[in-house]
């Protein structure tokens, strides 16, 4: 496996705190996946907020165990914090160019057994932040919606807790 690291156009020009070495003394990782079941909804909503929250030279990609298709209420609940997905569609752990990352985020019970096998012969730190999946919400638009909003939000708080706050 190849570590990713970043390379100077991942760097902000003078912002010291975004360097890897000023990363490795705070503790965060230098790569972070995050990973469920299709690379639909929940993991490419922790990897649009990863990337607004967290320091810019952190590389950070998501990834599904299966190929999904694009999911519109994503990109409603991303637009609703100012993000966007842009043209991004959803990609299998086998699409990635980089198959080695120091943290890998797993989103569902499916992802995380795919994580541990993609990793057993690594010291790759694989954690589990149990996320529901909103696609088995019926009713209303409104209803639909606040289902999405509810996993934006949970992921949110976890990266906000796990790499945000001290």
């Amino acid at each position: 496996m190849v570590s990713h690291q970043p390379d100077k156009t991942d760097l902000p020009g003078d912002d010291d705190h975004h360097s890897p070495d000023a990363q490795k003394a705070s503790g965060l990782p230098g790569s972070i996946l995050f990973v469920c079941g299709m690379n639909v909804i929940r993991s490419p909503i922790a990897e649009a907020l990863a990337r607004a929250l967290l320091p810019s030279g952190i590389y950070i990609a998501s990834a599904g165990v299966k190929r999904g298709e694009r999911d519109a209420f994503v990109d409603a609940v991303l637009d609703e914090e100012g993000l966007s997905l842009g043209r991004r569609q959803p990609q299998t752990l086998e699409d990635l160019e980089d198959d080695y990352f120091d943290l890998v985020v797993t989103l569902s019970p499916e992802a995380h057994h795919a994580a541990l096998e993609l990793t057993r012969a690594s010291a790759v730190e694989v954690v589990y932040w149990p996320t529901p999946d909103p696609t088995g919400t019926t009713g209303t638009r409104a209803q639909i919606l606040d289902a999405y909003r509810d996993v934006r939000d949970r992921l949110k708080r976890h990266i906000t807790d796990g790499f945000v706050s001290p």
